[in-house]
């Protein structure tokens, strides 16, 4: 069988079991129905199991070690389905029993409700309490409730963790952490040097935003700074910024958000109402909390989850996972099934991270949220410190989120609540409450779900922000008027879609970020954005 044949006989075989596991994937998303946990974990384990024959590994890696034989296109599919069988030459017994947990620890995730005074309280809720009440006591109750799924998951969490770790070992790999990364085509020692500069950049801005914050906060509940808690913040883990200066849910609480996401995309050169349709967006009983855009089958079946209220979080949240959708609407529909995708995680990040900033942009508010000019001109100011301060806090939260799990791969057996505790402080400037000792960290539902995924934030993020730049200067030629176009140019679209989206796995993510914006990706133009503001 030539190579050829080979890449042809694994799409005939994975194409339809692909579509049938997002679908039991969706159906769980969206219900929490056991039987769709059953499916879905049988599904995930039929893909892997087909990934693990070794000969199909074998003949690819011998494909790969003898090059692209003048066809680029065979060759970069090649490369792909490698990175696909290598973390999945393993046994058919541990495949079955990492599924086992993998699906388990979601299904806990997205029926989870946590108790608080007595009762069964959402995420939204608890959030809301972190955004609005000014009860101090509350406010840490609430905090305290969000953590409480931490302590369920973390005993089955560390069994995955050390399964992981056990497969990895047996491949080569000093870690799972450290396997995936390479098998996702990124360097560990590359990325951590980009990391470092991202801390060393942005850790001054950060210190004079802090201590501001830190200064409102403790005027509005009236405690000395020093005795700031975690539950003083806005939301469970200080991933986003609390209001400061402009409170932005007012310009949204009679808005239909769906028809404000209509006119945006639209005004951009995308129609959306396909995906619209496709979509799952408020929330219910036994539905996960969250929010993801999946694509289906590498065609036209794309879709959005959420938990919609009308907020600016859910602004920000409608137009980043419709920034994945578009992304995957513009991929060449031409191209092999294996190349029919995004080029990598953290170009569809940020595609999804560009856009979502804009529900804190003065511009884009006027004209879609109907905010009256003079007003948001009056609080322009004001908007754009709200907007890098939230891209800032952001940063600072990711840089937690990859060194913790970096760590807990390399020794699961420390003091991990210790070490979260100790990052939070380092990173996020967070006091850790006086005698907690707790498994905080495991309340993350991405060290569950999403493994050694936190990196592909703020590498999208870096990569946003130079794609934001690009178009600002290059595309749309600068100017007073820049952003008015920015928000409301066919241009935009018709560049994403063009220089981005179009080419999918055709190139890796390097190429794909230097054909964007030619030049390599670069912590320069993020770092720059968040000076000019704080």
């Amino acid at each position: 069988m030539s190579i050829a044949e080979r890449v042809a006989a694994l799409e005939a075989e994975l194409e339809p079991l692909n579509l049938a596991a997002y679908e039991a994937f969706w159906q769980l998303q969206t219900t929490g129905e056991q039987r769709w946990e059953e499916e879905s974990a049988r599904l995930d384990t039929e893909i892997r199991l087909l990934l693990s024959r070794r000969d199909a590994y074998e003949e690819l890696r011998a494909a790969a070690e003898a090059g692209d034989g003048g066809d680029p296109l065979l060759a970069r599919q090649v490369t792909l389905l490698l990175n696909a069988h290598r973390p999945n030459q393993l046994p058919a017994e541990t495949i079955e029993r990492i599924v086992k947990l993998e699906k388990g620890l979601e299904t806990r995730f997205n029926t989870f409700r946590a108790e608080l005074d007595g009762e069964r309280v959402s995420d939204n809720r608890i959030r809301e309490l972190l955004e609005r009440s000014d009860d101090g006591d509350l406010r840490r109750r609430a905090w305290e409730a969000s953590k409480q799924i931490g302590a369920e998951v973390v005993s089955d969490l560390l069994e995955l963790v050390g399964i992981r770790n056990d497969a990895a070992r047996t491949l080569g790999f000093p870690t799972y952490y450290s396997m995936m990364l390479e098998c996702d085509e990124l360097d560990e020692a590359e990325l951590f040097e980009l990391l470092d500069r991202v801390d060393e950049g942005t850790r001054p801005l950060f210190e004079r935003y802090k201590a501001g914050l830190d200064a409102r906060l403790a005027e509005r509940f009236g405690v000395p700074v020093e005795e700031l808690g975690p539950w003083h913040y806005s939301d469970p883990f200080f991933q986003e910024a609390p209001a400061a200066e402009v409170d932005l849910d007012p310009w949204f609480q009679d808005k239909d958000l769906e028809e404000l996401t209509t006119r945006y995309f639209g005004a951009v050169g995308f129609d959306i109402a396909d995906l619209l349709a496709r979509s799952d967006l408020y929330e219910r009983e036994g539905k996960s909390q969250h929010a993801f855009c999946i694509w289906m089958d590498r065609r036209a079946d794309i879709r959005v989850l959420a938990n919609v209220r009308p907020t600016e979080y859910w602004m920000n949240t409608m137009l980043h996972e419709f920034g994945h959708a578009v992304y995957d609407q513009g991929v060449d529909p031409g191209l092999p099934y294996f190349l029919r995708s995004p080029a990598h995680t953290l170009t569809t990040e940020a595609s999804a991270l560009l856009l979502g900033r804009l529900s804190r942009n003065a511009e884009w508010l006027t004209t879609y949220a109907g905010v009256p000019d003079p007003e948001a001109q009056a609080a322009a100011a004001a908007l754009e410190r709200a907007r890098t301060a939230a891209l800032l806090v952001a940063a600072r939260w990711e840089l937690v989120m990859c060194h913790f799990e970096r760590a807990l791969y390399s020794d699961p057996s420390q003091d991990l609540n210790g070490l979260w505790w100790e990052l939070v402080e380092r990173f996020q400037l967070v006091r850790k409450p006086d005698g907690r000792d707790a498994p905080d960290w495991a309340a993350k539902i991405h060290l569950s779900a999403a493994p050694v995924y936190y990196q592909n934030y703020l590498l999208g993020e870096m990569m946003a922000s130079q794609l934001q730049a690009h178009l600002l200067d290059e595309v749309l030629g600068g100017g007073d008027d820049a952003w008015s176009r920015y928000v409301a140019s066919p241009q935009v679209g018709d560049y994403l879609r063009s220089q981005l989206y179009r080419s999918g796995a055709r190139l890796d993510w390097r190429g794909t970020i230097e054909q964007a914006t030619g030049r390599p990706l670069d912590t320069a133009p993020f770092v720059a954005e968040l000076a000019r503001a704080v």
